[in-house]
């Protein structure tokens, strides 16, 4: 456990906040359609987290252009999970030290809380080096959302409440926030001991069905460490991947294009990608 005096309070306090906000469930009048709206505002912001944080920005298995690119960051900004370099380039560390000692977030290094949610509070994270990120780095548009990363979530959060009032911001962001946040985060701290291992790699990176469900296709996880820039991760006809099979649609409208494919037995440079010899299934 980290010492208290490592932990960013400034973050800390308003989070904690808004996890005894969700206490609300028990004042506020149960509707159909407040559930409805927290299950919309869940999926958007989770396909946006997937598809924008993870699958664009941290591993560019796609493109956009530059539009359409500050579009995605600013509707995964809604999410409350930082800025968009913040994000991407601590995610590049974790590949780049996948459950070693200088991996961010190992649940095999580091335990089940802090790979879950005990690094994004801390201040060890709380700066990237730029230069993991320099590729979207040099866009002052992503700097500006980066550096203001409450913009997007604020605004979200004002809508909700002018459209709906008091319940609307509840159902619609502070419930949609708090869950999306702890389903993104067991990707970190589950998705790394809970599972099945398809391929060999230097990781302990698993499949798991039931965290793919959860996050539209993040818990084919051993695949995607096998071959990170794939934008396609459930491999398999029977591998759910709902964020996959969105972005294959935006493709055919002209949104996002370049759609970077799964390949086995090489890395991206044509040469052997070490650790990457398929398993027996």
């Amino acid at each position: 456990m980290e010492s208290l005096k490592n932990y960013k309070f400034g973050f800390v306090i308003p989070f904690l906040i808004l996890h005894l906000m969700c206490l609300g469930v028990f004042f506020f009048p149960f509707k159909w359609e407040y559930v409805a709206l927290l299950a919309v505002n869940y999926t958007v912001g989770m396909f946006f987290v997937t598809a924008s944080y993870h699958r664009y920005f941290s591993h560019r298995s796609y493109e956009l252009n530059r539009f359409w690119q500050f579009i995605f960051a600013f509707m995964a900004q809604m999410s409350m999970q930082k800025g968009v370099l913040w994000w991407a380039a601590n995610h590049r560390d974790h590949h780049r030290y996948s459950d070693t000692e200088k991996d961010i977030h190992s649940p095999v290094q580091k335990g089940f809380f802090y790979s879950h949610i005990g690094w994004i509070l801390t201040n060890e994270h709380d700066e990237y080096d730029s230069n993991r990120i320099k590729d979207f780095f040099k866009f002052p548009e992503l700097r500006f959302l980066d550096r203001y990363h409450w913009i997007p979530t604020t605004v979200l959060a004002v809508s909700l409440y002018l459209i709906g009032g008091w319940a609307y911001f509840f159902w619609g962001w502070v419930l949609s926030v708090i869950v999306l946040a702890h389903c993104t985060f067991t990707i970190n701290s589950l998705a790394h001991v809970w599972g099945s291992r398809r391929f060999r790699t230097s990781d302990d990176s698993r499949n798991n069905f039931f965290l793919a469900i959860l996050t539209l296709g993040e818990g084919w996880h051993n695949n995607h460490h096998y071959c990170m820039y794939s934008c396609r991760q459930g491999i398999r006809w029977y591998e759910v991947d709902i964020t996959y099979y969105v972005l294959r649609l935006l493709s055919f409208v002209g949104i996002v294009k370049g759609i970077r494919p799964f390949r086995y037995g090489k890395d991206w440079t044509g040469e052997p990608g070490p650790e990457r010899i398929e398993a027996a299934a």
